[in-house]
């Protein structure tokens, strides 16, 4: 298949289809239009200087390069036609002209554009913002940044979410002290119950890990400019050579403000049924979007799994081709800490009660949610 440069000017070019972003959604709807015989220009554009890769075994394999966690070589891009381009970070977007203007100045045309930009941290309030070597980890080049740093090292990770965690734990056999700073009592609390989060908590303090729960950063104190300390609002100080941060993340949507794609008070892009927007043409899937959910009555959710994200894909790339589709899946999410595999099915809004089959101790065991 030739391959149509399609150049208007010099800075503007035009795709049959544009895909911002480059995780699981952005490469699966790639796929899927390939696999159901759409023949004509896609472009998959994303602000990373990798090609795509696994990012949630970041916080699990710190040492991993964007090499070894690739999705798909550039061969497999290239055969498929699916060509990339890296290092662009999206601007604006203009429906009516059915543009997009990137930072450096491009400007790209298309027919069909599918949004899938993720999230990105959320901010956190503290004092040291400009001291070293404290994180969010976004890229590979992060993750290895933060366990070199805290070889034989003082690490301090903020936030109990299931990336901190995980950090936490990918630390425990690299640095002298890991450190966890949680604004709940107990971590996972709110998601997987009191006594769930408790068996937890029992396994890393067992490996060494230091829980100051309740608690929240006040400073980052440095040394000519290198993390030194975390301070704390109950006044207490930790030792640290690299902090990271945890704390969630929010909708990487700031781009659509002034586009006329509609977005809920937080900031989710909304979608129908088959993934697209109040926008003819423009579809959006993966952690950026609410999408109805057929097991809550078609209530509009946010559910940011690797899973719900390829499903995403599938269907925003149905619907583009005029095959409409809908999400028929079951939520689904796996975490991994000192060997022991933690696995989610389903998609909870509270729970009255949990239900144990098993030996929580032992971590063998099951739990339900129940209200």
């Amino acid at each position: 298949m030739s391959r149509c440069s399609a150049v208007i000017n010099s800075n503007t070019r035009f795709s049959h289809v544009l895909i911002i972003g480059s995780g699981p959604a952005g490469l699966v709807c790639a796929e899927t239009l390939r696999q159901e015989g759409f023949t004509d220009r896609i472009v998959m554009v994303t602000a990373e200087k990798d090609p795509p890769y696994d990012r949630p075994k970041l916080s699990k394999s710190l040492e991993s390069t964007a090499e070894q966690l690739r999705l798909r070589s550039p061969d497999f891009l290239q055969d498929h036609d699916i060509e990339l381009l890296t290092e662009k970070e999206v601007m604006a977007v203009d429906v009516k002209m059915r543009a997009v203007t990137f930072v450096d100045g491009l400007r790209m045309e298309y027919r069909k554009l599918f949004i899938a930009t993720g999230s990105k941290p959320r901010p956190m309030s503290y004092q040291g913002k400009d001291v070293a070597n404290v994180f969010h980890l976004e890229t590979p080049e992060d993750a290895n940044s933060i366990a070199r740093l805290a070889s034989n090292r003082n690490a301090v990770v903020v936030g109990t979410s299931f990336v901190g965690m995980e950090v936490a734990a990918a630390l425990t056999d690299k640095a002298h002290s890991v450190s966890v700073i949680g604004i709940e009592s107990i971590p996972f609390k709110k998601d997987l119950g009191e006594k769930v989060g408790k068996a937890i908590m029992k396994l890393f303090e067992a490996n060494r890990v230091k829980f100051y729960m309740l608690n929240e950063v006040s400073q980052m104190k440095g040394h000519h400019g290198q993390l030194k300390e975390v301070v704390l609002k109950s006044g207490k100080v930790l030792r640290a050579d690299v902090c990271v941060i945890g704390t969630g993340c929010v909708p990487a949507s700031g781009f659509l403000k002034q586009s006329g794609v509609h977005m809920d008070s937080k900031g989710f892009v909304t979608v129908n049924k088959t993934m697209q927007t109040n926008m003819e043409g423009v579809y959006a899937g993966g952690d950026v979007v609410a999408f109805p959910f057929p097991q809550r009555n078609n209530k509009k959710v946010n559910i940011p799994h690797w899973q719900m994200a390829h499903v995403h894909g599938r269907v925003a790339a149905l619907g583009m081709m005029g095959k409409p589709a809908e999400v028929k899946t079951v939520p689904y999410f796996w975490s991994a800490m000192f060997g022991k595999s933690i696995r989610y099915a389903g998609y909870g809004e509270g729970f009255d009660d949990v239900i144990i089959q098993g030996d929580l101790d032992e971590l063998k065991f099951v739990a339900f949610y129940t209200r």
